[in-house]
């Protein structure tokens, strides 16, 4: 039962995905649904982020000594300064565990 429940979902997030990838398709959306799913993603990872980064033990932590808080802080900083992902990802988790080690 699980293995289907695995499956089926699968191919629902396929073919979800398949519909807007796939060019030969008729399914075009406008520009306001466009625009409205531009912004997803960055509400997705707010809410991922977000309980990691301030929720300490299900408390509210924004101490200077909370590692997690001062490696989103650089991360957003690194992201401003570098432009690229890539370094941005690398270097803050370099900070990140220098924090938790410092701290």
């Amino acid at each position: 039962m699980i293995f289907l429940m695995i499956v089926i979902m699968g191919l629902a997030v396929f073919l979800n995905r398949y519909l807007f990838i796939e060019p030969r398709l008729p399914v075009r959306l406008n520009r306001g649904a466009r625009e409205f799913l531009g912004f997803a993603v960055p509400g997705m990872l707010t809410a991922i982020c977000g309980p990691i980064i301030f929720l300490a033990d299900h408390h509210l932590n924004l101490s200077p000594a909370n590692p997690y808080l001062l490696a989103g802080i650089s991360a957003v900083a690194l992201m401003f300064w570098t432009r690229n992902v890539l370094v941005t990802v690398l270097l803050s988790m370099a900070l990140f565990y220098l924090f938790r080690w410092l701290l």
